[in-house]
């Protein structure tokens, strides 16, 4: 071996040797344990093979993505996954309350199958004949079974004025529907005074302007003199934790509304110093209401502090942070689990209400509304 030679091999076991100490190192002070470094190994050295090896060109960015989006589908949590710039930017507008889409809202249900549990009015879904109860099977040709839940969202939404072609199955067949896509504007809240001077309150979401827009909502009925409370969360998915206790503090009294635990059981409450709830409310939940509208009407039944009516809920009982990664993408994980102020943990349980009360889908008439109005009325009588 020739002295050029020999120095050159040299010179890289030296830059092998310090590199992994380098890597030791910052394992170390990360407070990795010998295990974590190995495994780093075993993923640097996959990266470098296909890197070197695959017989195409390759792309870093995308190799290093498909490492995060495997690493977190690899936990088996379908509310845990990797956002995509893209599917970032459509999350921060869907919380924000608005964003360009068609003006739907997807639900999944007990059998993993992804739905649309509601149409918003005069909304570029109704207008191509989506209804709620469709079943979504593929997006732009693509498979739902193919995505995340997030994932298939953020297919749907895009840019004002561009198509994207829903394949919807209903009533055992399937159709292709294409929609152009345009601005939404998502209001969260809808109110109306219903008869014996009971309010009604319907709550789509959780997003930004929820709380505000409930409070402007529950102002204006009680100057209409409202004497009870109808709150409806069926098919609410969910949202911003921050607006569910808000909304919170004005029906549940002074104590807990929910607290969060996480791995190391620290524990986070959340609290209403409501000192007496003001009105009779009756709470109205299904099958698609989850995680924030079951943080606030499991908060209800446990104070009785309202009646819980219609049909057992969702059970999403965890809490998701975003961790904003270097290339506008994230990461979603679920961090920690909530309870209602009794202690209860609903994830994959779900909120029984107090009363059942299932909806005939082929009628017109709404007996889950019926059966909360008739509740009210009695109690306000009693009054």
């Amino acid at each position: 071996m020739n002295k050029i030679l020999r120095n050159i091999i040299i010179a890289l076991l030296i830059a092998i040797f310090s590199s992994l100490s380098t890597l030791g190192i910052i394992y170390y002070l990360l407070g990795f344990n010998q295990q974590g470094f190995f495994n780093l190994m075993r993923f640097v050295t996959a990266y470098r093979f296909i890197e070197l090896k695959y017989v195409n060109q390759t792309d870093d960015i995308n190799l290093i993505d498909g490492a995060i989006d495997g690493m977190v589908k690899s936990l088996g949590d379908p509310h845990s996954n990797y956002l995509s710039p893209k599917m970032y930017q459509s999350l921060k507008e869907q919380t924000q309350g608005s964003f360009a889409g068609i003006g739907v809202v997807m639900g999944m249900d007990n059998n993993k199958n992804i739905k649309i549990v509601a149409v918003m009015e005069d909304s570029p879904g109704q207008k191509a004949g989506l209804a709620e109860g469709d079943q979504i099977i593929a997006v732009d040709g693509t498979p739902v079974t193919e995505m995340a839940f997030d994932e298939v969202a953020t297919h749907v939404r895009g840019e004002p004025g561009t198509d994207v072609v829903l394949t919807i199955m209903r009533d055992g067949a399937q159709q292709d529907y294409t929609i152009t896509r345009d601005n939404i504007k998502l209001k969260t809240v809808g109110h109306e005074m219903l008869d014996n001077n009971i309010g009604y309150i319907q709550i789509v979401s959780f997003s930004e302007d929820t709380a505000q827009e409930f409070m402007d909502a529950y102002t204006d009925l009680q100057n209409q003199g409202m004497q009870g409370l109808v709150l409806d969360l069926r098919n609410n998915p969910g949202g911003l934790l921050g607006a569910c206790v808000d909304i919170a503090k004005n029906l549940v009294p002074k104590g807990d509304i929910v607290s969060i635990v996480d791995k190391d059981g620290n524990k986070e409450v959340y609290s209403s110093d409501l000192e007496q709830v003001q009105y009779p409310v009756a709470v109205l939940i299904n099958k698609n209401s989850a995680s924030a509208s079951e943080i606030l009407s499991g908060a209800i039944q446990d104070t009785k502090s309202g009646v819980i009516i219609g049909e057992t809920s969702y059970g999403k009982g965890s809490v998701q942070t975003i961790l904003p990664m270097m290339d506008d993408d994230a990461v979603k994980l679920t961090i920690a689990k909530y309870y209602t102020p009794s202690g209860r943990s609903i994830d994959g349980v779900g909120i029984t209400p107090d009363i059942e009360v299932k909806l005939d889908e082929n009628s017109t008439v709404d007996t889950q509304l019926d059966k909360a109005k008739e509740v009210i009325s009695q109690q306000i009588n009693n009054q």
